[in-house]
Protein backbone atom coordinates (compact mmCIF):
# COMPACT_ATOMS: atom_id res chain seq x y z
CA UNK A 1 0.00 0.00 0.00
CA UNK A 2 1.30 3.43 -1.27
CA UNK A 3 0.89 6.46 1.87
CA UNK A 4 0.81 9.70 0.21
CA UNK A 5 1.42 12.52 2.07
CA UNK A 6 1.06 16.41 1.34
CA UNK A 7 4.24 17.88 0.50
CA UNK A 8 3.20 21.58 -0.12
CA UNK A 9 -0.51 24.03 -0.40
CA UNK A 10 -0.96 26.25 -3.09
CA UNK A 11 -2.99 29.20 -3.71
CA UNK A 12 -3.37 28.65 -7.72
CA UNK A 13 -3.86 24.81 -9.49
CA UNK A 14 -1.45 26.32 -11.63
CA UNK A 15 1.77 26.34 -9.05
CA UNK A 16 0.91 22.59 -8.10
CA UNK A 17 1.12 21.47 -11.65
CA UNK A 18 4.49 23.42 -12.24
CA UNK A 19 5.56 21.26 -9.12
CA UNK A 20 4.49 18.32 -10.66
CA UNK A 21 6.04 18.71 -14.25
CA UNK A 22 9.70 19.30 -12.10
CA UNK A 23 8.86 16.28 -10.02
CA UNK A 24 7.66 14.28 -13.29
CA UNK A 25 11.38 14.94 -14.82
CA UNK A 26 12.91 13.54 -11.86
CA UNK A 27 10.71 10.22 -11.98
CA UNK A 28 9.04 11.30 -8.55
CA UNK A 29 5.49 10.49 -8.57
CA UNK A 30 2.98 13.15 -7.60
CA UNK A 31 -1.02 13.47 -7.37
CA UNK A 32 -2.35 17.29 -7.28
CA UNK A 33 -5.70 17.56 -4.79
CA UNK A 34 -8.03 20.25 -5.53
CA UNK A 35 -8.93 21.90 -2.32
CA UNK A 36 -12.07 24.19 -2.69
CA UNK A 37 -13.93 25.43 -5.63
CA UNK A 38 -12.51 26.62 -8.48
CA UNK A 39 -12.62 30.40 -9.38
CA UNK A 40 -14.30 32.02 -12.40
CA UNK A 41 -12.36 35.14 -12.57
CA UNK A 42 -9.00 33.75 -12.81
CA UNK A 43 -7.88 33.36 -9.61
CA UNK A 44 -7.94 29.68 -9.88
CA UNK A 45 -8.32 27.51 -6.74
CA UNK A 46 -6.00 25.85 -3.75
CA UNK A 47 -4.58 23.11 -4.62
CA UNK A 48 -2.01 20.35 -2.82
CA UNK A 49 0.74 18.33 -4.25
CA UNK A 50 1.36 15.14 -2.69
CA UNK A 51 4.10 12.59 -2.78
CA UNK A 52 4.71 9.06 -2.03
CA UNK A 53 5.53 9.10 1.82
CA UNK A 54 9.47 7.76 1.31
CA UNK A 55 10.10 10.17 -1.88
CA UNK A 56 9.18 13.19 0.42
CA UNK A 57 12.78 14.29 1.36
CA UNK A 58 13.99 13.90 -2.66
CA UNK A 59 10.87 16.52 -3.53
CA UNK A 60 11.37 19.15 -1.13
CA UNK A 61 15.25 19.24 -1.95
CA UNK A 62 13.90 19.86 -5.33
CA UNK A 63 11.44 21.79 -4.74
CA UNK A 64 13.03 24.24 -2.30
CA UNK A 65 14.66 27.55 -3.70
CA UNK A 66 18.62 27.42 -4.10
CA UNK A 67 20.58 29.39 -0.81
CA UNK A 68 21.49 32.95 -1.26
CA UNK A 69 25.04 33.79 -0.48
Amino acid sequence: MTTWITLKTTHTRWEAELMHQVLAAHDIPSRIIDQGIPSYFGAGSPAALQVRSHDQWTALLLLSSPDEE
